[in-house]
């Protein structure tokens, strides 16, 4: 069975364009539902695409020409990609308040469902790009709510109790323009992402992999994003990344992959497959255990490198103090500091 995955997410590299990356990618599993390494797989906190679930089955309908029909005529929250680009790098508009010279990549609007598809439909090579990322809640009318109402809850809360998540905090549905990427970038939820229309094509890193993607502090308004350019690394500023080994699949109609809390992803869709469309299902992480087991999860030691970083920026009052305090504290004194980085 795993085989046969593995030829089908090679056939579909071969048959959709995406973005060539510098860097070495072995495949990630490719399982059907009742493979019983599937549980072995989320409850080892590693990423595997699910064939089968029938999750969202009833989206697999959902091209432009329905959403438009079906979906209402609220406002819709869509991103626009600054100067022609096709990257759309999450920030926090609350962080940006506090940083005068950060320039965000892309920029938030509200548009009606049918606006949106125009400017889609109208865009030519070289204009700004769009993606819209809606919650799924009862303001997207009551076609698409009876679609939401049938998606097969059943298994999918059955993995939320087998592996203790919390609750599902959201459903977003996702709709990008062919060749759109989200830089890499790691949650603090446990993340199930259906793929409903079209291809893309998804890398992941492990947590363990923090210091060869060097991510923003985390009170800058990109926190938790990679501060590496993929297309063009900067080996002089980030010389760690040539150590970075990803792993990547396409994910196609049907399909869902498990995206661990904490593992790294950069998501392309595919340049020359249309639009895609995708549902994402999030859980809140598992409550912490009272008993601590050693020796830490590379998941544990970025949740204790972040919680650092905001302490001290909660005692210092001003973040530009940070690094060089942790600097001052490592330097000179731990000789094998940077073996400990590369590990975390």
């Amino acid at each position: 069975m795993t085989s046969n995955g593995q030829q089908k997410s090679e056939q579909n590299f071969s048959s959709m364009k995406f973005r060539d990356y510098p860097l070495p990618l072995d495949d990630i599993p490719r399982l059907h539902v009742d493979d019983p390494d599937v549980s072995r797989y989320i409850a080892q906190t590693r990423p595997v695409v699910i064939t089968g679930t029938k999750l969202a089955e009833p989206a697999l309908k959902w091209d432009l020409d329905y959403l438009q029909e079906n979906i209402g005529s609220g406002m819709f929250n869509v991103f626009e990609a600054k100067d022609r680009g096709h990257k759309f790098m999450y920030y926090d508009p609350k962080k940006a308040q506090f940083n005068k010279d950060f320039k965000p990549q892309m920029q938030s609007m509200n548009l009606s469902f049918p606006d949106f598809v125009h400017r889609l439909r109208a865009s030519r090579p070289g204009d700004n790009r769009l993606y819209l990322q809606q919650a799924l809640n009862n303001t997207v009318g009551p076609a698409l709510v009876q679609d939401f109402v049938h998606f097969n809850w059943s298994w999918v809360t059955a993995q939320q109790r087998k592996y203790n998540w919390g609750p599902l905090t959201s459903n977003l549905l996702l709709a990008s323009m062919a060749g759109n990427v989200t830089p890499a970038h790691y949650d603090e939820q446990e993340n199930l992402f259906a793929q409903v229309q079209g291809h893309k094509r998804v890398i992941m890193f492990p947590p363990s992999q923090f210091g060869s993607l060097y991510p923003f502090p985390v009170n800058h308004p990109c926190d938790r994003q990679s501060q590496v350019d993929f297309e063009n690394p900067d080996y002089e500023k980030f010389p760690k990344f040539r150590n970075a080994k990803g792993l990547q699949t396409v994910v196609g109609p049907g399909d869902v992959i498990y995206i661990p809390m904490y593992w790294w992803h950069y998501i392309e869709s595919s340049i020359d497959g249309g639009e895609t469309i995708s549902v994402t299902f999030w859980y809140k992480t598992t409550p912490i255990s009272k008993t601590i087991s050693y020796p830490l999860s590379a998941q544990q030691k970025v949740c204790i490198m972040r919680n650092i970083e905001k302490m001290l920026g909660d005692a210092l009052k001003d973040p530009e103090e940070i690094g060089s305090l942790l600097h001052t504290l490592v330097q000179g004194r731990y000789e094998d500091s940077h073996k400990l980085m590369d590990q975390t």
